[in-house]
């Protein structure tokens, strides 16, 4: 069977979907940060943990023939947690500091969206249904959710915005990017991609909102069942809307 006869493998992009993608990237933060804190095991640790989830939630999308909500949906929060505790290794253990982090991620997700458009000739998420096209759309799903990570503590701590400001900055930039699609014919993977990193300091800074100490200028609320309440709401998201419609042409992956 042919590539484009295929059954694509990832979900329509859908204002359910932005929502689902909200939910997994707070819970990437709090439970991120109650393995590498809560439960005292270190960034590096963590990572290690975070990691083989990431490669075992890989695995089963991997040998999916069709788009399955919650294999998919695993694949996306496994990067997620990942991608917050690499981005807090590369930031604070290692001592590169948010400013080159950020810079040294963002570099990378760009070079492998420029290696995807040169190789396929696209970075449309529309259809994803062969092997070549999954690689590209998970490595830079994987390096934008750890850019994410570092941006939204770059901009709530070098830039003093804070947990809130930093989210209603990256808030706003998304609803900038959300007209830009609705009042301009500019290209629509780019559009999509920017606002797929956007989503995930704008979950990194509202998970620190809800678990960082109140002297810090968060609720306090516990990481653990933080984490579990936003899975919660998320699984039910995925569960009671259209998250299983296939990707129609002309969607926001075009």
């Amino acid at each position: 069977m042919s590539d484009a006869l295929r059954a694509s493998k990832v979900p329509a992009v859908t204002l359910a979907f932005w929502i689902a993608k909200i939910f997994a990237t707070t819970v990437g933060e709090t439970g991120g940060d109650a393995v590498s804190m809560s439960l005292n095991l270190g960034y590096l640790v963590a990572t290690a943990i975070f990691a083989a989830v990431f490669l075992l939630a890989l695995a089963l999308q991997l040998a999916a023939r069709r788009y399955h909500p919650f294999t998919y949906w695993f694949v996306i929060v496994a990067t997620t947690t990942v991608g917050t505790t690499i981005s807090d290794y590369l930031d604070r253990t290692a001592g590169l500091g948010y400013p080159l982090a950020s810079l040294i991620l963002f570099s990378l997700v760009t070079a492998i969206l420029a290696a995807w458009k040169f190789t396929t000739g696209s970075i449309s998420v529309a259809h994803i249904a062969d092997r070549r096209n999954e690689a590209f759309y998970w490595c830079a799903i994987l390096v934008s959710n750890t850019l994410g990570t570092a941006l939204g503590d770059y901009l709530s701590d070098t830039w003093d915005f804070g947990f809130d400001g930093g989210a209603v900055v990256f808030g706003s930039l998304i609803v900038l990017i959300a007209i830009l699609y609705k009042t301009t014919s500019l290209p629509r993977p780019y559009l999509f991609w920017a606002a797929f990193i956007l989503t995930r300091p704008l979950g990194a800074t509202v998970g620190d909102i809800i678990t960082k100490p109140l002297a810090n200028g968060g609720l306090n609320l516990d990481r653990i069942a933080a984490s579990l309440a936003i899975l919660a709401a998320m699984a039910l998201c995925i569960a009671f809307t259209g998250l299983r419609k296939p990707a129609p042409l002309g969607t926001a992956g075009h």
